[in-house]
């Protein structure tokens, strides 16, 4: 098995980790992102209105998209992410540096490489989180669509590959910006468990890959929040103005969400995704650590 299938596989066992400790948080947090000012007075308030008006099943609506999507999309993001970290190496080993292989990459090589896989996952991403986000949102009452694959044919008959891709280009400034702050931050805190106790990658605890997965993932929210929420208006926006569309453009969107309901709503839903972070993001490293040290005895 090559290394870049070892990777893709590993990934989306991360992946997959991720959706299914992460969707019931993900919900309440698009729900607030989305929702009409003073629609919820918080976290709680949220999700017991989504217990009692739409029952427990309700926290994983939606969770067909990103099992599929979110599985392929970690595993390109760390395919991208050991490709590139392979090809730093290399230069190092060129150059005399990084220490053994040329693995040890400095903090730029890191973010560089953490960018280069948000780029490439968001082309997945973009999509598969902009149907998640439509069937999270909608009611219960006269669905608009009947799971995935019916908003997918319906968007796209109507709009087109734009229609899916609706919300695209804060989509790649989130995935680039937030997975190179994210890949530097578990990266480093991995050397620096290496460095200190003289050990192989593979011999590190696994409780570590949770613990430093859990603190990159506070790294990434910290650094994309405000993005996230704006590709969530987007994404849930009507797609011309004859369907309530809201906003001409992601800088349309901006300038509407400060001047009408001010800086907090960019933070709106931030409890639950803090709250999610350290469970979702512990999981998928401990997932992709995991799974790649059975496949490397293969």
């Amino acid at each position: 098995m090559s290394k870049t299938i070892k990777d893709l596989t590993a990934g989306t066992a991360g992946g997959i980790a991720q959706v299914l400790v992460g969707q019931p948080f993900d919900i309440v947090k698009v729900r607030m992102q989305t929702s009409a000012q003073g629609t919820y007075s918080g976290m709680l308030h949220c999700a017991g209105g989504i217990l009692k008006n739409e029952g427990p099943l309700a926290f994983y609506k939606g969770t067909l998209t990103p099992l599929m999507g979110i599985g392929l999309c970690v595993s390109i993001q760390f395919g991208a992410l050991e490709y590139t970290k392979r090809f730093f190496a290399r230069q190092n080993i060129a150059q005399g540096a990084g220490g053994e292989g040329g693995k040890t990459l400095t903090g730029s090589q890191l973010f560089s490489a953490g960018v280069a896989a948000g780029v490439a996952n968001g082309f997945v991403s973009g999509p598969v989180e902009h149907i998640r986000i439509r069937l999270q949102t909608q009611s219960n009452v006269n669905p608009t669509w009947n799971g995935p694959w019916d908003a997918i044919t319906k968007i796209y008959s109507a709009h087109g590959v734009k229609g899916l891709y609706k919300g695209q280009a804060v989509t790649f400034l989130r995935e680039a910006t937030g997975y190179g702050v994210y890949f530097l931050a578990y990266e480093k805190l991995v050397q620096r468990e290496i460095a200190r106790k003289g050990i192989r990658r593979d011999e590190i605890n696994p409780a570590y890959a949770v613990l430093y997965g859990a603190a990159a993932g506070y790294a990434l929210w910290a650094v994309i929040y405000p993005i996230d929420m704006i590709k969530s208006r987007m994404q849930t926006d009507g797609f011309t103005p004859a369907t309530g569309q809201k906003y001409k453009s992601t800088l349309d969107c901006v300038r509407t969400v400060w001047r009408t309901e001010g800086l907090p709503a960019f933070t709106r839903g931030l409890t639950p995704t803090l709250i999610r972070s350290p469970f979702a993001n512990g999981a998928t490293f401990l997932g992709f650590e995991m799974a790649a040290r059975v496949l490397d005895r293969m």
